[in-house]
């Protein structure tokens, strides 16, 4: 992986993370699927605008077969994926819920595994496993002092088969739209899916316009809905394998994010768990960055095989 990608891999690792962060501030304002609702039907209009208004003539609209894949795929990434998990977070401990977020790099390889064809060597089924071990010790003080309950626990675990069905989705129908396409209407799917339930569940709940409210709203539109998510369709296209396995590290950033944002403390276990998740990472591959040597071997390669 060269220093690009590296680069990117991070940035999306943290603003990945931050998603919960804000969460926490918004959610002092709202209930969570109308913050949720909120976010993707405002960024929608926006990247719909976008496209169509200020790009008009550059972007295609989506044929049926196209609309009918990018529906599954806001259905499954967004809203099942965050709906099932914020409703689960009201019995599942924060830890438990950063837990299963990374398990999705493991299923997703399972699921390609038995679908694609797609080759897992050795050293990359050690090196997420290697992870995961890491996640469990980061994760160990919530998970003790966790009050979860199995519908929340079962919640969580749909939420992550959502989430690795719709990155295999994404991969197998090898869909030939731009990333910023993809993810506009992928969220405007995902948010016209969300507002039935958030009004069956939450209608007659309290929201309060404030700093909390806006704010939330103004990051999660910006930073996570439009350039976050099309930054993660572009990690996906170059390789849907390291991309979910940047997943894995969404705990620790989540940790160094939370200690000076919400005052919450790094355990002992925490940093052993971010050695364990950081060699994990090296020992697949994720973080090691090719000499020019080996980027102009890897660059030989390919003009050879093709």
């Amino acid at each position: 992986m060269g220093m690009k990608g590296l680069l990117l891999g991070l940035l999306f690792t943290i603003l990945y993370a931050s998603g919960a962060i804000a969460m926490k501030f918004g959610l002092q304002s709202a209930p969570p699927l109308t913050l949720a609702t909120l976010r993707f039907v405002i960024a929608g209009i926006i990247l719909l605008t976008y496209l169509y208004v200020f790009q008009k003539g550059k972007y295609a609209v989506p044929n049926k077969r196209e609309l009918w894949i990018l529906f599954w795929l806001g259905l499954l990434n967004t809203s099942l994926f965050l709906g099932l998990g914020l409703i689960a977070l009201q019995t599942v401990s924060s830890g438990i819920f950063n837990l299963f977020v990374p398990a999705n790099a493991l299923l997703f390889a399972l699921l390609a595994f038995m679908f694609l064809g797609q080759t897992i060597r050795l050293k990359e089924w050690g090196g997420m496993i290697i992870s995961f071990i890491g996640l469990f010790i980061a994760s160990y003080p919530s998970l003790v002092g966790s009050h979860a309950t199995f519908g929340g626990i079962l919640l969580l675990f749909c939420a992550i088969i959502s989430m690795a069905l719709g990155s295999l989705i994404f991969k197998k129908t090898k869909i030939s739209l731009p990333p910023l396409v993809i993810n506009t209407w992928q969220v405007v799917f995902g948010g016209l899916i969300l507002i039935i339930p958030s009004i069956i569940l939450e209608s007659g709940q309290s929201i309060t316009v404030d700093l909390h409210l806006i704010g939330y709203l103004l990051w999660s539109v910006f930073a996570l809905s439009i350039f976050n998510l099309s930054l993660w369709f572009y990690l996906l296209k170059k390789d849907a394998i390291i991309a979910n396995n940047w997943l894995l590290l969404n705990p620790v950033a989540g940790y160094l994010l939370a200690a000076p944002l919400l005052g919450e403390p790094i355990t002992k276990f925490a940093v052993i768990g971010t050695v364990f998740v950081l060699f994990g990472l090296y020992m697949s591959g994720n973080f090691r960055i090719k000499s020019p040597v080996e980027m102009v071997s890897s660059v030989k390669e390919v003009r050879h095989n093709t």
